[in-house]
Formats: C-alpha cells, sequence, structure tokens
C-alpha cells in the first residue's frame, strides 16, 4: 500500500494538523488562530528521533478530512491517518481514504449524547471498518466508556482510548466504570493512548499510577500507545511537544518497555512495517 520503506524508531500517534483558514464546523468547541502545519510536526517528530506520526482529525474540522489526506499524500512514509466520517460513508469513500493512509476512525464524543451503537447502521458501518482492519479511536469520559466500547469489538473492531480514558484524575479500579473498562483489557483487542494527562487532570504520580493499573489488568505492555497530542489545543500555554516527549521517557523509565510502546505497538496496529514497505 505505502511503497516508500522508513525504519521504524518511533510512533507518535496522536496529534492533529490544520490552519485557522480552513472551513470550520458548526457547534465547535474550540476555533483554532493560528495554523499547525505538518511541515512544523514533522521537525518535532525530527528532533525527538521518531520517524512516524499518525494524524487524527480535529473535531472543529468534521468530516472533511481534505487537510489531513493531502498530508498523508505527501508523506506516505511517515504518516498515517484519523479520519472523522459519518457512518452512512460509501465503500468507495472508505476505500479512498485506505489508499490515502487513513487506518482508523474517530468518535469524538465529549459533550455529546451516546447514539445506540449495537443498531444496524452503525453495525454495518464498523463491520465495513473491520473489514479493512481500520480501528476505531474513541474520545469520552471513562464514566460510560465501556458501553461505548462493548457493540465496537462486537463487530470485530480493534478500539482504541483516547487520553487514558479521561478518567479525571488518575485510573481507579474501585470505580465501577473503571473496573468495567480495565476488565476487558486482557482478552478484547483494546488500546490505550497514554497521552495528553492534562485533558484527563492527571500529575505525574496520578498517570504513573493508570499505567501500572493498565499493566495489571492486561498482564502486559503490548496494547498500550503514546501520543503527544501536538499542539495542544486549549493547553498551548501549559506545555510543548519536547515537554510531552519528556514525560513519556518519565512515565516509562524502562528502555524496552519505551521501545513497545513507541515501535512495537503502534507498528502492529497501525500497519506500519518495522522495516520494510507498510
Amino acid at each position: 500500500m505505502h511503497s516508500t520503506a522508513k525504519v521504524v524508531t518511533g510512533v507518535d500517534t496522536h496529534a492533529h494538523i490544520f490552519q485557522r483558514d480552513l472551513p470550520l464546523v458548526e457547534g465547535r468547541r474550540y476555533s483554532p488562530d493560528y495554523d499547525a502545519k505538518v511541515e512544523t510536526y514533522l521537525a518535532h517528530l525530527d528532533r525527538c528521533g521518531l520517524s512516524h506520526g499518525v494524524l487524527v482529525q480535529p473535531s472543529f474540522l468534521g468530516t472533511d478530512n481534505d487537510y489531513l489526506v493531502a498530508a498523508l499524500r505527501r508523506y506516505p512514509e511517515r504518516l498515517r491517518g484519523t479520519a472523522v466520517v459519518e457512518p452512512t460513508i460509501s465503500a468507495a469513500a472508505l476505500d479512498a481514504l485506505d489508499a490515502a493512509g487513513v487506518v482508523s476512525v474517530r468518535l469524538n464524543l465529549i459533550g455529546k449524547a451516546l447514539d445506540d451503537y449495537a443498531a444496524a447502521p452503525w453495525q454495518r458501518f464498523f463491520t465495513e471498518l473491520a473489514r479493512r482492519r481500520w480501528s476505531v479511536e474513541i474520545q469520552r469520559g471513562m464514566e460510560d466508556l465501556d458501553d461505548v466500547v462493548a457493540p465496537i469489538l462486537g463487530a470485530g473492531c480493534d478500539v482504541v482510548i483516547d487520553h487514558f480514558g479521561l478518567p479525571g484524575g488518575e485510573i481507579d479500579p474501585v470505580n465501577p466504570a473503571h473496573r468495567a473498562l480495565l476488565s476487558r483489557l486482557a482478552h478484547q483487542p483494546l488500546w490505550v493512548k497514554l497521552s495528553a494527562t492534562y485533558r484527563s487532570r492527571s500529575s505525574l504520580d496520578q498517570a504513573s499510577r493508570s499505567i501500572e493499573r493498565l499493566r495489571d489488568a492486561y498482564g502486559h505492555s503490548e496494547n498500550l500507545l503514546w501520543g503527544s497530542d501536538w499542539p495542544h489545543t486549549r493547553f498551548e500555554a501549559d506545555t510543548d511537544y519536547d515537554a510531552q516527549f519528556a514525560l513519556l521517557e518519565k512515565l516509562l523509565p524502562d528502555p524496552q518497555e519505551r521501545r513497545q510502546v513507541l515501535v512495537d505497538n503502534p507498528a502492529r496496529l497501525f500497519r506500519i512495517a518495522l522495516g520494510g514497505d507498510a
């Protein structure tokens, strides 16, 4: 599919690109007043010794993935994409996104009423994604996340949880909602992004405890991912790319585990060949 080989030294699985003059959707929670261009992002990757990135369609651009797709086509050897689409999207449109380097879709459910994801239209959609080996990425707080995840897993999709699951501090196995999700990790294709501790209101100690509980629930670290969340929308004054990469090294001090989270895990999920064509 992507014919240019690049040795994988690390994958940032969560970043956004945009320009302030792009058409923005109605009802958005955020409007950028600056540009976050792909060249700037790639320079961050280079400085941190990372070979690949996964661009995630920002919510304020809605289902118009053209800007993201243009970047994927310019840098197919380095980038993959997570698109935002309607569940009624045609098979041909999904195929076109796949050919451009899209490997997953995102459901950003923050502040939204949940739909019935077990209903036939959603199940048909998830089945189409599973057939293409795409994952489904969810941004939603822990309080009802398990209700969202269950029918998507049932359709055969891998599911990726954004930002630790936004636990509001730390993942707490005593909390029934947290425990419900943790109970799935050992035996279902669920992935968790160790990203944006500021969005889950987590201190370093809380994030470290969350990772320990994820390890315990999984029994391994093979489904953990890392994302910078660049350019840290709404938190730009609080952090930057270098700070987020430095935080990763604190959260995962073991070089072997850090390599697994940065290289082996995302390469497996996002169809990035470790040393050859992807």
